[in-house]
């Protein structure tokens, strides 16, 4: 019999392969094909599997969950582990915020604030993307459309970003730099949106690979307020 499971915590082709070979060589397994964009396993035995068993032999960089079922019964429970998986991007957008209201609060400037913020924004997240430049174009590329047909894209995004970032701060080329954050974040947010619609369970690229986040409503939100301050800042 062949069943569907979840797999979570892949982020390249490395992962996928390394987790179907651990499934291929556990003896109850007859056959396990993983699919990567759709982070799931279709597994084929005999006898009924026994999850926890697969579990152990994947180890903790990976966890599977059957597919009609969530990784979480009680909903607490999960959106509990949800909100704690997404505690570090929470922290650093409040660090973030906290700076660019440092840098402008003796003129009350507005407009500066979400310049700065901005800048902060790209030169923060594009550092921890430089934390792993090598894993985090294949990550990237399961949700970015343009990273999907062109895959030097991936390995130059954190460039962008940081030179988006550095054009903010310093006041240089401000109507180029909000309109390419139109264009690249709203390119983006197209394919979080996919992502989210098709129920995907994948790795958010945002902060990189270094760390572990699941992608939520919570990275639809953080592009969305920066294609608004953007977007914003062209028309006023």
């Amino acid at each position: 019999m062949k069943s569907t499971y979840l797999i979570t915590g892949m982020t390249c082709n490395g992962c996928r392969t390394s987790v179907e070979d651990k499934l291929n060589g556990i003896e109850a397994i007859l056959r396990a094909e993983v699919n990567l964009e759709e982070g799931t396993a279709i597994i084929e035995t005999n006898d009924p599997l026994s999850i926890n068993t697969v579990q152990q032999k994947l180890g903790p960089k990976y966890t599977i969950s059957r597919k009609e079922e969530p990784i979480n019964m009680a909903k607490g429970t999960d959106e509990k582990s949800e909100l704690q998986q997404l505690f570090p991007l929470f922290l650093i957008f409040f660090y973030i915020i906290g700076g660019a209201l440092l840098l402008n609060y003796r003129w009350k400037d507005f407009s500066g604030f979400m310049l700065d913020f901005m800048g902060l924004f790209y030169i923060v997240f594009s550092f921890f993307k430089f934390l792993d430049l090598k894993g985090f174009p294949d990550s990237f590329r399961m949700y970015d459309p343009i990273a999907k047909r062109i895959p030097i894209y991936g390995w130059v995004y954190p460039f962008i970003e940081l030179s988006l970032g550095l054009l903010f701060l310093t006041r240089t080329q401000l109507n180029v730099a909000l309109v390419l954050t139109i264009v690249i974040l709203g390119i983006t947010t197209i394919g979080v949106t996919k992502v989210l619609l098709d129920k995907k369970s994948i790795q958010c690229a945002c902060l990189g690979t270094a760390l572990k986040l699941p992608m939520t409503k919570a990275t639809f939100i953080e592009n969305s307020v920066m294609l608004i301050m953007a977007i914003s800042m062209l028309v006023l």
